[in-house]
């Protein structure tokens, strides 16, 4: 099995000095240690902007309330909201 995360970091994103890293997390340990609230989990200069205090951390899938319900990931526009950029 091939999994691929394709991203593009757009002109905006890098001139406002936005770097990307993907990291493991491999156990059980680990998620509480980084407070790792599921699969995938978005943290911003090490804070998890979509948590709201009641997670439990492990390895489980993570899942984000969004206007349309609770999808696996947070909205382009959730996305631009806590990263503080302008919509494209």
């Amino acid at each position: 099995m091939k999994l691929e995360l394709l991203y593009c970091l757009t002109a905006v994103a890098a001139s406002r000095g936005l770097v990307v890293v993907r990291r493991t997390v491999a156990t059980v340990e680990e998620a509480e240690v980084e407070r790792f609230c599921g699969s995938r989990t978005i943290l911003i200069d090490g804070r998890d902007p979509f948590a709201s205090g009641d997670e439990l951390f492990g390895l489980a899938c993570r899942v984000y309330q969004t206007p349309d319900g609770p999808p696996g990931s947070p909205t382009i526009e959730q996305l631009e909201a806590v990263i503080g950029l302008p919509p494209v």
